[in-house]
């Protein structure tokens, strides 16, 4: 297939996450074991779970929402920003975007997390970065939307969330990836900042 060869590193991500994720689902002790728990990361225990936190969903919806979203962002982008980079893009963000959560649950022993979303909202913010005014057709839009309205209306979403979900989600981590993604990208890319205003201005 031609995204293997455009995007082998994250069909690699994108397939792992689905097969971890349903191997979860189906195994309590494994799903508990891969989830993000803050109490034991910032005493050093568990340390692993900053990443395998990020390839486990809390059900369907979760995992399709965060697969959706991948799929369109994810795939352009590594054929952008290049392979590696976008490896290390995606890990380094799902790891930046946890550590706010475990300073802030640090002390809450009950408290557990999961799901791609740090690492997603990077995806999703370094490509708008190269392209804000694409249009897309992301559901459960039924028209094109540009990429960064789209970018827009997923942190409203996720805010919102944070603040009034009661599930394991890591809404926070959207906020910090997206944060992360551009930090990152513009690392690797310092002309893309000027880049991106300039095509915010002439579509204004």
């Amino acid at each position: 297939m031609e995204v293997l060869h455009t995007a082998p590193v994250a069909s690699l991500i994108f397939v792992i996450t689905i097969i971890t994720t349903l191997l979860a689902f189906s195994n309590e002790e494994l799903y508990g074991k891969l989830m993000l728990h803050p109490y034991s990361v910032y005493r050093r225990e568990h340390v692993y779970t900053l990443i395998t936190s990020g390839f486990i969903h809390k059900d369907w919806m979760h995992l399709f929402f965060n697969m959706l979203s991948y799929y369109f962002f994810a795939f352009p982008l590594e054929g952008i920003i290049g392979h590696w980079q976008f490896g290390l893009l995606y890990l380094a963000s799902l790891i930046l975007s946890d550590l706010p959560s475990v300073a802030k649950h640090k002390e809450e022993y009950w408290y557990h997390s999961l799901g791609a979303s740090g690492a997603v909202s990077a995806v999703i913010f370094s490509f708008i970065l190269y392209y804000p005014m694409v249009s897309m057709y992301i559901m459960p839009f039924p028209f094109p939307i540009k990429s960064i309205i789209f970018g827009v209306l997923y942190l409203v979403y996720c805010n919102y969330a944070s603040k009034y979900s009661k599930d394991n989600i890591n809404h926070d981590a959207h906020l910090y990836g997206a944060l992360s993604g551009l930090m990152i990208t513009i690392a690797f890319d310092p002309s893309v900042a000027s880049a991106f205003i300039h095509q915010i201005t002439g579509a204004i």
